[in-house]
């Protein structure tokens, strides 16, 4: 590449900032006033360049393409305004984490609608009037509209500085950030402030999207797309901050475009592909700014809490009750596949719930009584899904073997990981194991010689023996239920009820002798062990694995069926994760929009069930109890 070359690489990452800070700094704004980490916020950008593409032609088409961007981020703004006070409004006081559940149920929501209003076909639009053609840089082209693109996002910096450092409203927004239970009481209508802020955050997600009509088509995938990159450039820049967000957005858009600029490149004889690095650019280097400098660029250091977490009832051995309904459960489970001879698909299902039950147990075993929240916990089953898959093609070991010793592979990657997870808290630390899967992921999807590529790895096989699905089923059944009976039992040991007291007060466990890092990481390898065990069943049961398995989205699930069910309840992990699965497989074979359906009953949930399902059922029961008594 030579320096004209290097230059246009410079100007294009200049102009792809733009629109990624323009969605950052929405978000930056909503997260700081509203503590929501809005997980649809990437569904707002998508929803802007639709919105831009269907008014373009309303309006006529032509020089109509200028106001259609502009209607198109009112539009998206006036839409987050109504998510606010509809949705949003009525889960404030509710945990974080269900907050993030119920924009994630949005998520599924808005894109079945787009689906049905827009269709499934990629749009893109027109060449902006005026700016359709290109300028000469050195003797390279350069599109003229990508020129408008880098004066924008500068200008918006700007204009959000204005406003919010020279404004009564800036100051309230500025003052919320801090202390927004001080702002209620000082007689701010916080409820308008909520909805201002999350309106404006929602038009400026918008905005970069409606931006990027004459760049790229609208499509559905848009919307998980974004909003990884948006988290990624406000962990970066510091959360709250906008300067930050913008400095982040330039490094990380930079970075992207040199690498594509620098193609395949040998050194000693070595040939390094850069534009591969692509894929999880953004997530190398929010993983080292965060190891060096946890609170991000310009970002501030979080104090450490006397309690950083609410106090809860301790943990209680199981009562004869819970015994008894236990033991039902396993006979029931036991005598499935004799019930359901008629239907082999319901022994499939059934292990497809089993596995997702020990999974979501495994993240459990670290969100609940560790307290240490992960975006990334499907790393873990990946790597105990491709370690099976490997030990038996590549090693030709047998798969009894195999199953075994896979999870030793997901483990050795939470020991790695985990050493520096644990040095972080709230959401720095969620976005580190979120940037560690992406790097997982990213190899596995793109090393075609050893783990397939993205088409991954087919004839991971069972034994002859358990070729029956019936025998798979049971082994399946006897490896979940110890699995979850170990961690339930580590919970009631010296290390869980340390582990507990290093969540709900750190400060307090330090003093009194506990090695609170020490067994977080202890903790991060135990649930990385049991969620590589579940991985290595998932791979035998369905024969093959793909990158999928450790994607984005396998994470996801794994959060919803945690919180789901409840993070407070020992059986709220299993109940969430058979209750989404069932869910999730019920109802995709339903209806083509088994997304938006899927959505509004897990909101229906998070609304009617905030403590989760399981947490539900324990107040219902003590209650019940009281009033007995």
């Amino acid at each position: 590449m030579d320096f004209s070359g290097f230059v246009v690489q410079l100007l294009n990452g200049l102009a792809g900032a733009s629109s990624l800070f323009l969605v950052a700094a929405g978000l930056s704004l909503i997260f700081g006033v509203t503590r929501i980490v809005n997980f649809a916020h990437g569904s707002f950008y998508m929803l802007g360049l639709y919105a831009a593409y269907s008014l373009y032609g309303w309006l006529g088409g032509g020089w109509w393409f200028w106001p259609a961007l502009l209607l198109a981020a009112l539009a998206v703004g006036a839409f987050g305004a109504l998510v606010e006070v509809l949705l949003l409004r009525r889960i404030y006081r509710a945990p974080e984490l269900f907050q993030l559940l119920a924009t994630f149920a949005l998520v599924l929501v808005i894109k079945d609608a787009a689906l049905w209003f827009w269709g499934p076909e990629d749009m893109l639009g027109p060449r902006a009037p005026g700016l359709s053609r290109s300028v000469e840089i050195l003797g390279r082209q350069f599109p003229s509209y990508d020129l408008l693109l880098i004066v924008i996002g500068p200008a918006v910096l700007g204009l959000l500085w204005l406003l919010l450092t020279r404004t009564r409203w800036g100051t309230l927004v500025r003052a919320a950030t801090q202390d927004r239970e001080m702002v209620g009481a000082l007689g701010v209508n916080q409820s308008w402030l909520f909805t201002a802020v999350f309106a404006l955050g929602a038009m400026l997600a918008g905005l970069g999207g409606a931006l990027q009509l004459p760049r790229e088509p609208a499509n559905l995938g848009l919307d998980l797309l974004t909003i990884g990159d948006a988290f990624v450039v406000v962990v970066v820049g510091g959360m709250g901050s906008i300067p930050g967000a913008y400095i982040a957005a330039l490094l990380i858009a930079e970075i992207k475009a040199l690498c594509i600029g620098l193609g395949t490149v040998e050194l000693f004889g070595v040939s390094f592909a850069f534009s591969k690095l692509t894929l999880v650019a953004e997530f190398l280097v929010m993983a080292v700014v965060l190891v060096v400098r946890p609170w991000g660029l310009l970002g501030r250091p979080q104090a450490l809490s006397r309690s950083s977490a609410p106090a809860e009832a301790p943990l209680r051995p199981a009562d004869a009750r819970l015994k008894w309904s236990s033991a039902a459960l396993l006979i029931a489970l036991l005598l499935l596949p004799l019930l359901s001879a008629q239907s082999p698909y319901t022994a499939v299902l059934a292990i497809d719930l089993l596995i997702a039950a020990l999974f979501a147990t495994s993240l459990h075993f670290i969100m609940g009584p560790g307290g240490m929240h992960s975006f990334g916990h499907a790393a873990y089953f990946g790597l105990g899904a491709y370690g099976a898959a490997l030990l038996v093609l590549r090693f030709q070991w047998p798969m009894e073997v195999s199953l075994f010793a896979a999870p030793l592979v997901a483990a050795a990657g939470a020991l790695v990981f985990g050493w520096f997870c644990v040095r972080l808290s709230g959401v720095y630390l969620a976005m580190l194991t979120l940037a560690f899967a992406q790097i997982v992921w990213s190899v596995s999807y793109q090393w075609d010689d050893f783990t397939g590529g993205s088409n991954g790895l087919t004839g991971v096989w069972p034994a002859a023996w358990l070729a029956d699905r019936n025998t798979y089923y049971y082994l399946t059944l006897v490896v979940v239920v110890a699995g979850v009976l170990l961690l339930r039992r580590a919970l009631f040991s010296p290390f869980g009820y340390a582990l507990r007291a290093g969540r709900d007060s750190p400060l307090r466990a330090d003093a009194i002798g506990i090695n609170v890092k020490r067994l977080q990481w202890g903790g991060f390898i135990v649930a990385g062990l049991f969620a590589g065990l579940a991985g290595a069943l998932f791979a035998f049961s369905k024969g093959s694995i793909s990158p999928d398995s450790m994607s984005v989205g396998k994470s996801v699930d794994g959060l919803v069926m945690v919180l789901l069910g409840g993070v407070q309840t020992l059986a709220g992990p299993v109940v969430g994760a058979v209750t989404f699965t069932w869910l999730q497989d019920s109802v995709a074979r339903s209806t083509d929009y088994w997304r938006a359906l899927l959505g509004g009953i897990v909101l229906l949930l998070v609304l009617a069930f905030p403590q989760g399902i399981a947490g539900f059922a324990r107040q219902l029961f003590a209650s019940r109890v009281k009033v007995q008594a």
